[in-house]
């Protein structure tokens, strides 16, 4: 395992400096942010990304992520140009060396909280989701007072994609899945990239939009649907976490043993109601997701990629983006390199 921290590229206020004192943070996870949806990634601006982690002696080791364009998802007619695109992408990070792509399946929406400043007792702010809260928000008015996706939507788009995705069923997204992987994969083996899905996040469809990669038997499926290497998983605790089903160490374990999953999410979430649940300290205590059983179940089945502390709380005063200041999670890359070193002795 090797410890990295996400990197919003230049406009993050957590500069590569800061990064590069957490003690033994070796990598970057970052992106091209500013490009369109479904663009092929030029081969120049991800070198010059790479560069620039590099200049602060820190490596870009994921990609985090190529977006999937919506019309894949759909499986609209002009799915095969923007699968091409995609796979130029792929082969631009493998000419790179940049090993590991996380990306997600999730329609319209990426990752989904109703409250992004929830004060906890110890006086700090964090994260929350209320499946309650959601149901009250108001789609007329587009994307623009949501957190959490890759693309923004007028009103009018939204409308659009959302009446689109009425006629698709969780099982035609599974069809459609499979129809981008077949394609993406084979280029990814070529390149020497590994694909590595993101679980969805939450772990339930939203708006009632379908959500399929939520349960230990979904992972399982996932890496059947091309059964190759480089098709494989983050595993996300905290997504996973927020299903009180789901077995959290145990699905390590098993998609561990069959040496697919790719990259490690390791924050921790308390559930506290039906679909309700925030965000916490990484420590196992105060969440519900054993971290130290999570870890040893990845030590136990040999995993040896990428791990990033994920969503931290705000603590110490400090302003950000929602879930990615520095100090918490630079307390979090510490927790996870503590508990995996006492795994290694």
């Amino acid at each position: 395992m090797y410890m990295t921290f996400r990197w919003f590229g230049p406009s993050d206020p957590i500069s590569l400096t800061y990064i590069r004192q957490i003690p033994g943070v070796r990598a970057v996870v970052s992106a091209l942010y500013d490009l369109p949806v479904g663009a092929p990634w030029p081969r120049e601006r991800l070198e010059r990304l790479a560069a620039d982690v590099g200049a602060a002696d820190l490596k870009l080791a994921v990609v985090e992520s190529i977006p999937v364009h919506e019309d894949i998802k759909l499986g609209r007619p002009n799915r095969d140009r923007l699968i091409a695109n995609y796979c130029e992408s792929v082969r631009a990070m493998g000419e790179l060396g940049i090993s590991v792509l996380c990306y997600n399946f999730m329609p319209v929406f990426d990752w989904m909280r109703t409250d992004l400043e929830m004060p906890l007792p110890d006086g700090s702010t964090a994260l929350a989701y209320d499946d309650r809260a959601l149901a009250a928000v108001d789609l007329r008015r587009g994307t623009g007072d949501l957190p959490g996706w890759a693309a923004a939507y007028d009103a009018a788009e939204l409308q659009a994609l959302l009446a689109a995705y009425r006629d698709v069923t969780a099982e035609q997204l599974w069809e459609h899945l499979a129809y981008f992987l077949e394609r993406v994969v084979p280029v990814a083996a070529e390149a020497d990239v590994r694909l590595a899905i993101h679980p969805d996040d939450p772990p339930w469809p939203i708006f009632g939009l379908p959500r399929i990669i939520c349960r230990e038997r979904d992972l399982v499926r996932l890496v059947g649907l091309v059964d190759h290497r480089s098709n494989g998983v983050t595993f996300c605790t905290g997504s996973l976490g927020a299903l009180p089903e789901n077995d959290v160490p145990a699905m390590a374990r098993r998609i561990g043993a069959l040496g697919r999953i790719h990259f490690a999410h390791c924050r921790n979430v308390r559930v506290t109601g039906e679909r309700q649940f925030h965000e916490t300290p990484h420590p196992s205590a105060f969440g519900g997701v054993d971290l130290g059983a999570v870890l040893s179940a990845l030590h136990s089945t040999g995993f040896t990629g990428p791990m990033r502390p994920d969503h931290g709380r705000m603590i110490w005063g400090e302003r950000g983006r929602p879930g990615y200041g520095l100090y918490d999670r630079a307390l979090g890359a510490m927790y996870l390199q503590g508990v995996w070193e006492g795994l290694t002795q």
